[in-house]
């Protein structure tokens, strides 16, 4: 596994295109891979006044185009994933961020957006056990909540696509090792191809 990640160039046209329309990252982040089209994991970061693409993937991307496209030809960069997916233990606790879209589906098969933080929070909370983890409501929050809304190409014309996009940044603690491997590489619920579902962990030593 890899785990890449470019500095966005905010002041780029097709930057602040693709900041309302996610799916022409999505696009381009395909491109940048050799072989048949597949849904690779990926999120936008906001740190330290700077945007940033984070990407996990099987395989090497080749993210020249797309520094070129939309960031800075010489800002990016990819590292192997598999030191830290080694490292996974249980009874860690990790620092965690996630970007997701949490919904619930009515009995009318319709799908909602929760949009209060409470229910953002149970949404992840509810899911943490099968996902190889567990959280405490106290030690983890939710720091960013954005609305997309844009329309997406098909063979005929084009859709419309609304999703809530959530950030949740604490705390947590691994209580299945490979589960909880199978979870970053895979991601958590639904719109991956738009940039959500992506959770990544740093080792923080000093919480106990």
């Amino acid at each position: 596994m890899y785990l890449s990640r470019v500095t966005l160039n905010t002041t780029l046209r097709e930057t602040m295109r693709a900041l309302v329309s996610p799916n022409i990252f999505h696009g381009a982040i395909e491109s940048s891979f050799d072989g048949a089209r597949a849904r690779r994991l990926w999120r936008i970061d906001d740190l330290k006044g700077k945007k940033y693409i984070l990407i996990v993937s099987e395989t090497m991307p080749k993210l020249e185009h797309f520094a070129e496209q939309f960031g800075y030809v010489s800002e990016y960069e990819t590292k192997d994933y598999s030191p830290l997916l080694d490292r996974i233990l249980e009874g860690e606790r990790w620092q965690f961020r996630l970007t997701a879209n949490p919904v619930v589906s009515k009995m009318n098969g319709k799908i909602m957006a929760h949009i209060t933080p409470e229910f953002q929070k149970k949404w992840l909370s509810s899911r943490a056990k099968r996902l190889g983890f567990s959280v405490d409501e106290n030690e983890f929050q939710t720091v960013q909540s954005k609305w997309y809304d844009f329309r997406k190409k098909n063979g005929t014309g084009s859709f419309r696509i609304r999703l809530l996009s959530v950030t949740f940044e604490g705390i947590l603690t691994i209580t299945d090792a490979k589960q909880f491997r199978e979870t970053l590489c895979n991601g958590i619920g639904r719109e991956k191809a738009y940039g959500q579902g992506l959770l990544t962990v740093v080792r923080c030593k000093n919480v106990k």
